[in-house]
Parts: structure tokens; sequence; C-alpha cells
């Protein structure tokens, strides 16, 4: 012995439930057999194989020559779920008796059945150790469940494939006790082709059937679904009568759900069928050589895509039960199994191929590695497994910081001038900005966006700020269901067809939200501001442009082609003045900051603008607020113009109060306070007395654009609930 130091036999258990896990155990028997001066062998035989509905399989094992030294019945009759669990449970009632009568060093417990759970429990409950055979893989029902606990159980693995090691080590298991062999079974099967067959094949389906011309059927119940797998399994002897090729059919194994699909067989008629030959069990190397000379196989048993790959024999595999196993080339999946001609149709495009042989699951060499793995077990070692954990940077589960962590989202605001970035709070709090300059560029201007928001995000962990998602508030038409600027205001160059949602999604690995600026005013006025509560609303931004947006029954509108509350374009003159969309009197023409910087220019080339107390440095440029300043100085034509600001602005309000008729309008924007009065004056001499009640105010906000953008991350991810 390598490792076990008194230099003693090791005893080891092998226990096994069923035929398909003794085809598996077997190859590893006869090698312990063969080496009586390193192992003594104990056969444990329990589960089906001791039932005679499922040919009383342990006469196989006799036949092999084994001792069997314990016969256990496990099996509670009824084959639905409820005789599943009772089964587990018998079966640990009886185990720890065997188990303390033979007190073996490590008992060899193979993959995923119920059966296997109640053996690996009581060995682990028992202080054995386990070694479990075929661990890590996936298949794609209840098994998948049974056979990651075994594995938690388990002290040493013996893995088929690279993908079963790797899920292994993923599942924190210990590298060193993993052993990557290959299936047992492939050792018998890469040496069993070139054996008598067509004896074997005579013997089972009749003298008149040829190699490549019948077909091998094993279909078993999906436990997790009953009822579909019943109708499936009714569908494919639907489809194999149809076919009219000799089939072999295997009875199903002793889960939920296999009386029924007994019942189904015999409704049929399938046993006394010309063209079918129904079995309860058929010996694993004769078995080996009727599928290794199939025109196909079909089914859902996990034999089909695995063992039968490795003589490429043309495989159906049916529904969900093995979808999670890695295949071969010669597995056709149909896993909608839901109508016969679907099953049909692929025993058409299958039956009679011949593929490459696979060897996914072995080559042949894996019971010289399982015997020299066992042999370099110490029994010195702690009993107590270890799990690898990966590496954690800190433990926070009980950080008092990390229970009061602050749910944020991470705000963009992209305006004419800046990029601003900054980390808002459930509550609406600022926590902290970030502003630069937004570069000319579309280029220039995303990599800024994803480099701020990085920073951002990392500063946040800092701040002690969970940041939930991404919200964007930029100029122009936007879709928000895909995250993309459509197409841009004049103001933000290149900027047309952007999407802006997958760069920021795919870097922070976050949700990301995107709107028009005047939509997120109108959000951040629903969350934080004068419109919490209010079922319909306007919201009006009076700044570099003139935008809105319009909250109706708590929602905010977008409108067919996202192109609502474009409500710096309402016309207010037929023969007003030029505006940047193109047309000619809109509000935006006459109340933005740019209309207002275009008549401060008009009047400072006229020398008309300054008055006393006031002037412009010449490296300056004229803007809206000099006209403002002007006009508080008591400069009568800008004090015109500020009306005549104001008045459009009120006009346009009198319309939005006719048309979406709210119950409170909001202005919002650096020019908000110098035009709620004209606009109130307006409304008291133009709008219908109706809607004269209607109150307007100027938002309290401080950055609506950022606060609306945050909103919607914040309302998303927390259900807002009005």
């Amino acid at each position: 012995m390598e490792k076990n130091g008194d230099n003693r036999k090791l005893r080891v258990c092998v226990a096994t439930c069923n035929r398909a896990d003794y085809s598996k155990l077997a190859p590893i028997m006869f090698g312990i057999k063969m080496e009586p001066e390193f192992f003594e062998l104990d056969v444990v035989v329990l589960g089906s194989h001791l039932i005679d509905d499922y040919g009383n399989t342990y006469r196989m094992i006799e036949q092999d020559d084994f001792d069997i030294n314990t016969r256990l019945h496990t099996i509670v009759r009824g084959e639905d779920e409820a005789a599943m669990v009772e089964s587990v449970g018998l079966a640990l009632v009886k185990l720890p008796d065997v188990l303390n009568r033979l007190k073996p060093d490590i008992m060899i417990v193979h993959g995923d059945r119920f059966d296997a759970l109640a053996l690996a429990t009581s060995a682990a409950l028992m202080n054995i150790r386990i070694l479990h055979i075929e661990g890590g893989e996936v298949s794609g029902t209840i098994d998948d469940s049974i056979r990651h606990a075994i594995t938690k159980l388990a002290h040493y693995h013996v893995c088929c494939t690279r993908s079963a090691e790797q899920h292994l080590i993923s599942m924190c298991e210990d590298h060193d006790r993993i052993l990557l062999a290959g299936c047992p079974s492939y050792d018998k099967l890469l040496s069993a082709k070139n054996k008598d067959y067509m004896s074997i094949i005579r013997m089972w389906l009749g003298d008149d059937v040829k190699s490549k011309d019948y077909i091998v059927a094993l279909q078993h119940p999906v436990t997790t679904d009953i009822k579909h797998s019943i109708k499936m399994f009714e569908l494919t002897l639907d489809a194999l009568i149809s076919f009219n090729k000799r089939t072999l059919v295997l009875f199903p194994n002793i889960d939920a759900g296999s009386k029924e699909m007994v019942r189904v067989m015999r409704k049929k008629g399938i046993e006394h069928h010309p063209n079918f030959r129904a079995v309860k069990h058929v010996p694993f190397d004769q078995f080996i050589q009727l599928v290794a000379h199939a025109g196909c196989m079909i089914g859902n048993s996990s034999c089909g895509v695995r063992e039968v790959g490795a003589f490429g024999t043309p495989v159906i595999n049916l529904g969900t039960r093995q979808i999670g196993r890695e295949t071969g080339e010669n597995v056709l999946h149909v896993r909608d199994a839901d109508t016969q001609d679907k099953i049909l149709q692929a025993l058409h495009l299958q039956f009679g191929k011949q593929y490459p042989c696979s060897k996914i699951y072995g080559d042949g060499n894996a019971v010289p590695r399982i015997l020299k793995f066992l042999k370099s077990i110490d029994l010195q070692e702690p009993l107590q497994k270890k799990f690898c954990f990966p590496p954690v940077k800190e433990n926070i589960s009980q950080d008092i910081d990390h229970i009061l962590e602050t749910l944020s989202a991470l705000a963009v605001d992209l305006g004419g001038t800046n990029l601003r970035v900054a980390i808002v709070s459930m509550k609406g709090e600022i926590v902290k900005k970030y502003t630069q300059f937004n570069p000319k560029t579309y280029e220039e201007r995303i990599n800024l966006i994803l480099q701020m928001c990085v920073e951002a995000a990392a500063e946040a962990v800092k701040l002690n700020c969970r940041i939930l998602g991404v919200g964007i508030s930029t100029g122009g038409r936007v879709n928000p269901r895909e995250g993309v600027v459509l197409h841009s205001t004049k103001l933000i160059q290149e900027w047309n067809s952007v999407d802006l949602r997958t760069p920021l999604s795919d870097t922070l690995h976050l949700p990301v939200w995107v709107d028009n600026d005047g939509n997120c005013a109108a959000l951040a006025e629903r969350k934080f501001g004068q419109g919490k509560g209010l079922e319909n609303f306007v919201t009006l931004i009076t700044g570099t442009g003139i935008g809105g947006g319009i909250i109706h029954q708590h929602e905010l509108i977008h409108g067919s082609s996202f192109c609502a509350a474009e409500l710096g374009h309402l016309v207010v003159s037929l023969d007003g003045p030029d505006c940047s969309c193109g047309s000619h009197g809109c509000i935006e023409a006459y109340a933005s900051g740019m209309a207002l910087q275009r008549e401060a220019k008009k009047l400072h080339d006229e020398d008309l603008l300054l008055v006393e107390g006031m002037s412009v440095p010449k490296d300056e440029a004229v803007s809206a607020v000099h006209l403002i300043q002007a006009a508080k100085l008591g400069n009568v034509k800008a004090q015109s113009i500020l009306r005549t600001a104001g008045t459009a602005l009120g006009l346009g309000v009198v319309n939005i109060l006719h048309t979406i008729n709210p119950s409170l309008v909001i202005l919002s924007g650096v020019l908000a306070g110098h035009y709620i009065h004209i606009v109130k004056d307006v409304i008291r001499q133009q709008a219908l007395s109706s809607v004269q009640d209607v109150d307007v105010v100027v938002s309290d906000l401080v950055d609506p654009a950022l606060l609306g953008a945050a909103s919607m991350v914040l309302d998303y991810t927390t259900r807002r609930i009005c």
C-alpha cells in the first residue's frame, strides 16, 4: 500500500442498486477482486436488483462470481413520488446494521439514484469514507440535485470528463481528492465490438433481423414532470409503430411514473406486437453488442448519450432528462417531443447512419486509475472533509456598515456643455457628483462616460453605497425600451442612433435605463419633487433649450414614436423667429437660453445692452445671464425681451392646460424663476376659466436631470408603489 500506513488490506464496500449502476461498478469490482493482496471486497445489493418485475438482476452479479454479502429489500412498491421517499427511508433504517457489521474503510457509491443518496447519507453519518463515481455531471432532472448532494457527502470523487472535474472544483471540492479517470464501463465498451454479435441480435430480436436494421428503445419517467413524460412515451411508441422497424424495448426503471409507462406499453400491445420485443433486462455484455450494431437508439437513458457514443450508433435523445449531458455528434436532441411527427422525423434523420466513435466519457483505462487512487487513500488523515472555498476579499456578512448600506443609483446627465455623473441615494440625496466638459466626438464622449461611471462605481463601495443600476438623461429623442438615442439636438454632436445601454451594461454589469432629459425632469418631480403623489402633471424645463415631460395617471408618456412632450416646439407665433428644429415661432425660439443669448448679442452689437453698473469683459461671450442682469438694472429693451419670452412660454402653458388638463405645471431649470410671474399673468388673460385654477410652480429640485435619471433605476429596482 502506498499510503495505508499499517499495510493492512483496504476493506472496500461496493453497494449496487440497479442494473445501470452495476454496469459501471462491475469493472471496478473485478479490478478489486484481481488484487486480493491490497483489497477486501464486500458487496451489498439493494434496490430494484431484488424485484422480479425488474428482472431480479442480482443474478447477474452472482453469475459474475461475486459473493453477495448482504441483500437488502429497500424498495417500497407504488412507483410514485411517495414510494421513492419511503424507499429512501427504509434503506436508511436497514443500512446501519449492515455497515456496523461490515465495518468498511471505504464505500463506493455510484451516480444519482435515490437509493445511492440513502447509501451516502448512511455512510457519512457513520463516519465511513465515501468514493463517489460520476460526480460533477449535469443531466437535467431531479437526478442533478441528488448527484450533487452525494458529492457534498463524499470524501473522494471519480469523474468521467474534464467538465465534470471542473464542476466539482467549482462546488468547492478538494482538487487533490478528485480523480479524472473516465467511465469504468468504457473499459468494457472499447474492447467489446469485435465479439460475435449476430447470435446475440438473433436471440433478442429474431432470426430475420440484420445488423443496423433494428432499434433499441429505452425510456424512463421524468420524476419532475411525470404526466408529460408518460405522454412523450406514448408518442414515442406511436412513432416506432409507424416507423415499422424491429424494435427492442426495455422496461423503464423503478422511478415514480414507471408503472404508468408500463400500462401505456400494454395498452398499445407492445409485448405482443410482431415488430417489438419487450424485455425487463438484458445482461450488460449483450446489451453492448445490441446497441453497437443497432440502426438507432431512442429514449432518454444516460446510456444513449454516454456509452453508445463509443460505437458511433445514432441516438435520439427525447425530452429534458439528459439535456445537460456532454454528447458526441451521434446524438440528436428532440427537447420538445410533443408530437408523433417530430419523433418520426428524427427517426428518419438518424436511422442507419454511422457516426465517428466518441471517447468523451473514457479511453478504456479507468479501472487501473481508480485502483491506484484507492491505494493512495491515507486512512490516518482526518475523516472530516474540507471544502476549498474561493478566496473572499473580506467577510462583511456581519458588518454593520453592510447591513446599513445605502441603496443608490448612478445617474448620468448629458448636457450640451457638461457631462455629469452622480451617486444618488434612495432619498434623492446626491452623495457625490463628478463633472467634465462634454467632448465633441462620439468616441471621446462614450469613453468618458464609461470612465466616469467606473470611477463612480468604485467610489460608491468606499461610500457604502450599493449601486442598483445606471440611469442616463440625455437631450434628443430616445427609445427607452432599447436604451438608444435616436437623434439628438444640435447641442450634442455625433449623437444619433447611439446604443447607450449595451456598452455601460457590459462594462459595469448593471441594468441601464436611458431617457430624454425632459422626461427625466418629470420623473424627478414624481419621485422627489412637487409632483410626488399627483396623478397628472407636466414639467417644463427652461434652460439652454426648452423641454418637458408629461405624467398621466402616474405614468410617463412617451408617445408612439417617443416624441411626446417636445413642449419646446409648440408653435406660439406663425411669424416668429427661426427655431433650431427648422421651424419658426416655437417656444424654444423665444424663451430658451439660446434665444435669450441671441437677443443679448443683438443688443450688445447695437450698444444697447450695457447699463450703468454693468460690463462684459472682452474675453467673455455675451449670454442670457447678461440680458437678465441688464433687465434687473432697468434696461427697458432687455425687460421687453424677457417679457416677450415669458409670454411665449405662458402661451405654451395655456396650450398645455387646454390639451392635457394637468393638475399642476412645474417650471424647472435656471430660467424658471424669471418667467413664473409672466406665465401666471398670461394664464389669467388667455386660459379658459376652467383651467385658470391650475397651479404653476417653480421646481425646488437642484438637479432634476440627475435625480430623474436616478429615479428610473430606483423606481424599477425597488418596484415603485404609488
